[in-house]
């Protein structure tokens, strides 16, 4: 966190953090370097189980634009130590972070595990690339099996991040983690159906005998 909160913490955050008592416990966070963030093995495990992030840009009449982007789990790859891509596939044609970073590559992203009420935010300097431009990086970003045209790529040069609290995500699960916490209740309920259509028949098969 030492490089994103160094970005992130501008003069007027910092007085509301001195105003509401953070300052001191976030200065010493600062002081500790200012090299890019490293992307270590614990962002790089939770990246590769997400789904889905928030990405935001900001256009030229300065509007920040917020878009959500999906695809299957680990669509966001871990290129090295400071860099992550994923890749663009089509969708609706309106191009808008490709523009915004075309004419302002910072960017600003959100990663959210909502069963484990985790997240990771992640400051970033972004490119577009495409198969003319290098066709070498965007096959690194693209998700085997996956059937969605790749139109492009994103490349996002990490400069800081940070852990959020748990605080105030409240737990949502996907279909697929449902069914996982799922099919050990399904499967001892077939069983017990199965047990009890065998009691009814001898149920049946006893009444049915002559005394």
């Amino acid at each position: 966190m030492p490089r994103f909160a160094r970005l992130a913490f501008t003069p007027a955050v910092k007085a509301l953090q001195e105003q509401f008592g953070s300052r001191a416990a976030y200065a010493r966070v600062e002081r500790a370097g200012d090299a890019p963030d490293v992307i270590g093995p614990d962002e790089t495990a939770f990246l590769s189980e997400r789904d889905s992030f928030y990405m935001a840009s900001v256009g030229a009449q300065g509007w920040p634009y917020i878009q959500h982007r999906g695809g299957p789990p680990g669509f966001v790859r871990v290129l090295d130590a400071h860099t992550l891509g994923f890749a663009d596939y089509r969708g609706n044609k309106q191009y808008i972070s490709a523009g915004n970073v075309s004419e302002n590559d910072r960017v600003a992203l959100i990663f959210v595990d909502y069963p484990n009420r985790a997240r990771l935010k992640v400051l970033a300097h972004a490119s577009v690339i495409t198969r003319e431009t290098d066709a070498a990086t965007l096959d690194r970003l693209v998700v085997p099996g996956h059937g969605a045209k790749v139109e492009r790529g994103f490349v996002l040069r990490v400069e800081g991040f940070d852990w959020n609290c748990p605080q105030h995500i409240t737990p949502r699960f996907t279909e697929a983690e449902v069914d996982t916490a799922m099919r050990p209740m399904v499967s001892e309920l077939h069983t017990l159906r199965a047990e009890n259509r065998a009691l009814r028949e001898e149920l049946a098969r006893l009444k049915r005998s002559p005394v």
